[in-house]
């Protein structure tokens, strides 16, 4: 019997190992259909408190729905305007700040003894000369194309979430709620209408009634519970880095360094991946401060101002806001970020910490033991 238990769990084991390598497969190959319903499933839960305060003050749905699209286009209007004008003029500069980089990696080459002549006889413009301009150009072309796509996708998605999230809810309470106690049901209520029930049958009945409310209020109650979480993860979460960005914004505007919007976005972006994006963030305006100002000091001091904004944001503000329930595993936040960026890419890799917060939010609401031995895995707590 024992025999037969360790197998029956040791099959299980390795057929959930497979269905999650099936999964993974289905996710990357149809990556382009799955990314932008996320994205749509994202944007749900943020619009989620404005939507449900529009329908409590009796604004037909279509109404709702067309608030949520005017306020992504203005968003992405401006945003998308900020953010082309910030890489035109970047580009635009580009030649001036290649010239100063190509002068610094000479000079330094030569105080440090290097006799490389990539590095003696360095020269930006060359280096960009190497490059195809060309299929360069075109690849940006087709990713402006591809991007403009998926952000049509994505608004098609959350047309259809916004309209079947609804149904989708009352498709699980009819399986969770209704379903076990059917068979069971409607043999009493036979027995009931050939008034051949006795008074056992109908007692049996009365706590039949009464265990379906119970379920019905289980169900709705975690997924509140769970709505709630989520909304209230993305929401700190998107705040959070958007209020760092900004800060970064003013602070490198303060400073005198060029485009700070740019960097400003990089530190929005980049910190939806967890330590290896604030590395990026932070190496990047702090290397292109060093060509600038062809300053040790200005540095050092960008250094520490984007370390102490990101500090105060990611390491202070952010588990205070979020709190503990959310913590995740050192070790699985290195995962995910390596499992989603492998199934997505670079955008697997900015959704990994939310979809694997997300997964734990599900979990940490589940009454099963298994579920519970996994949200403890994925948990950094001790105990």
């Amino acid at each position: 019997m024992s025999q037969k238990f360790q197998t029956d769990s040791a099959v299980k084991f390795f057929i959930t190992i497979i269905g999650l390598v099936v999964i993974a497969i289905v996710l990357r190959e149809l990556g382009h259909i799955f990314i932008p319903l996320v994205i749509a499933i994202f944007l749900y839960f943020v619009f989620s408190p404005l939507n449900n305060w529009l329908s409590n003050k009796k604004i037909p749905m279509l109404l709702v729905t067309l608030i949520d699209l005017i306020i992504i286009f203005s968003l992405l209007y401006g945003v998308g305007r900020i953010i082309v004008d910030s890489f035109l003029q970047f580009s635009n500069g580009l030649p001036v700040y290649g010239e100063k980089l190509s002068y610094m990696v000479r000079a330094t080459s030569v105080s440090w003894g290097v006799t490389d002549p990539f590095f003696t006889q360095f020269s930006f413009d060359q280096l960009l000369a190497r490059l195809n301009i060309q299929n360069l150009a075109g690849g940006i072309f087709s990713s402006t194309i591809s991007l403009l796509g998926n952000i049509l996708f994505v608004l098609f998605f959350f047309l259809f979430v916004l309209s079947g999230n609804e149904t989708i809810y009352k498709a699980i309470r009819r399986r969770y709620v209704f379903k076990k106690a059917s068979p069971e049901l409607k043999e009493i209520k036979e027995n009931i209408q050939n008034s051949t029930a006795s008074v056992d049958d109908h007692k049996l009945l009365d706590k039949f009634h009464d265990d379906r409310r119970e379920r019905e209020q289980q169900l709705e109650s975690t997924f509140k519970k769970i709505t709630e979480q989520i909304q209230r993860y993305i929401i700190a979460k998107v705040g959070i880095n958007l209020l760092a960005g900004v800060v970064t914004t003013i602070v490198l505007s303060i400073v005198g360094v060029d485009y700070p919007i740019v960097w400003g976005l990089f530190v929005f972006l980049f910190n939806f991946i967890p330590t290896i994006g604030s590395a990026i963030a932070l190496v990047f305006p702090v290397l292109f401060t060093l060509v600038q100002f062809d300053s040790v000091g200005t540095m050092i001091l960008v250094l520490a101002l984007m370390a102490g904004i990101q500090t105060l944001a990611f390491n202070v503000a952010e588990p205070m806001i979020l709190g503990k329930r959310l913590n995740l595993n050192p070790l699985l936040i290195l995962l995910s970020v390596l499992v989603w960026g492998y199934i997505w890419g670079i955008v697997g890799m900015l959704l990994s910490v939310p979809l694997t917060a997300i997964i734990k939010i599900i979990i940490s609401n589940s009454t099963s033991p298994n579920m519970e031995f996994f949200e403890h895995l994925m948990s950094q707590e001790k105990e």
